[in-house]
């Protein structure tokens, strides 16, 4: 009898190990390859630090007037679907892609979302970024786009005079209308929230002038600003897309040194500091400007045995 009983309380703590092996955490890291024709790509990492490429297109982009698929960025909601947002042409477009998938495997048709719609002289949609504000238990996207005239330009052309705006959805069908969301008084591109404590945000986004094009951080106590109080400049000139990753209680922003076609990485506990440590981190050659979000081991075996049934 103690025999049987032991029996059973083995197979429960066996069944229990697979189990929490299974649902292990693990990072994923949107990515794309130049020139972007292809589609979605996605890395993976245990540690944070060192990256590894499933080397396998998700989703060729079918949406937009060029049909790219440009800094993707995905997020997983609390029914496990992941949403999937990304660029879909340098210029010319009025909006963003979008598609779902329940596994990151087999996704939606893809839509085209006309968030900028209402104004005619919206030059591009450039790298819409989500974010869950789970105080309204809504999605917050917001993206980089020109409108000619619409502000002073300073040095910057026309055409390449950015601002950030927003829109939100509870469920990727019903949007609100797009609003200005970050205008620091000059171009920037490539924002995405962080939410640190309650009534603590944090905007990292790209400094797009032609003195500039780095990096740099403001401070909010509502998700949707006003973002103030910008800090100095963190990373060198040439570097946007920034992406940020909460390990313990620092935070590791990645971010594309597209001039000399390298990933580099800093650190943080506040957003006032910063330790450049891309010399600690590992990341494949040609990858470029994604989004960093969490799921599991499980999702991850499905995953590569997707990939291996299909490339045989």
């Amino acid at each position: 009898m103690c025999k049987f009983k032991l029996t059973i309380i083995y197979s429960f703590l066996i069944i229990a190990l697979y189990s929490c092996n299974s649902y292990k955490k693990v990072y994923f890291f949107t990515s794309f390859h130049e020139p972007a024709n292809q589609g979605l790509r996605l890395l993976y990492s245990y540690d944070g630090y060192k990256w590894i490429d499933l080397n396998y297109i998700f989703l060729p982009p079918q949406v937009g007037n060029q049909q790219v698929m440009r800094d993707p960025s995905i997020i997983q909601d609390k029914n496990g679907i992941f949403h999937l947002v990304w660029t879909s042409s340098w210029r010319g477009d009025r909006g963003f892609g979008y598609s779902s998938s329940k596994d990151l495997i087999n996704w939606t048709e893809q839509k085209f979302i006309p968030v900028m719609e209402f104004d005619t002289s919206t030059v591009n949609v450039w790298a819409p970024e989500i974010f869950f504000d789970d105080e309204k238990n809504e999605f917050i996207i917001i993206w980089a786009s020109t409108l000619p005239y619409k502000f002073p330009n300073g040095i910057e052309d026309i055409r390449n005079n950015h601002r950030l705006y927003y829109t939100v959805t509870k469920d990727f069908i019903n949007y609100s209308p797009a609003k200005l969301f970050f205008d620091p008084g000059y171009s920037v591109i490539d924002g995405t929230i962080v939410k640190m404590d309650k009534n603590k945000y944090v905007l990292v986004f790209k400094d797009n002038t032609r003195p500039q094009r780095n990096i740099k951080a403001a401070f909010s106590d509502k998700p949707l600003g006003v973002y103030d109080n910008i800090t100095p400049a963190f990373t060198d000139t040439f570097t946007e897309g920034p992406s940020v990753l909460k390990i313990n209680r620092e935070y590791l922003i990645y971010y594309d040194a597209y001039r000399i076609k390298k990933y580099g990485a800093s650190i943080t506990k506040d957003f006032k500091s910063f330790r450049d440590i891309s010399d600690k981190i590992s990341i494949p050659e040609g990858h470029k400007h994604g989004t960093v979000f969490i799921s599991n081991k499980k999702v991850l075996k499905n995953i590569m045995k997707a990939i291996n049934s299909k490339t045989k």
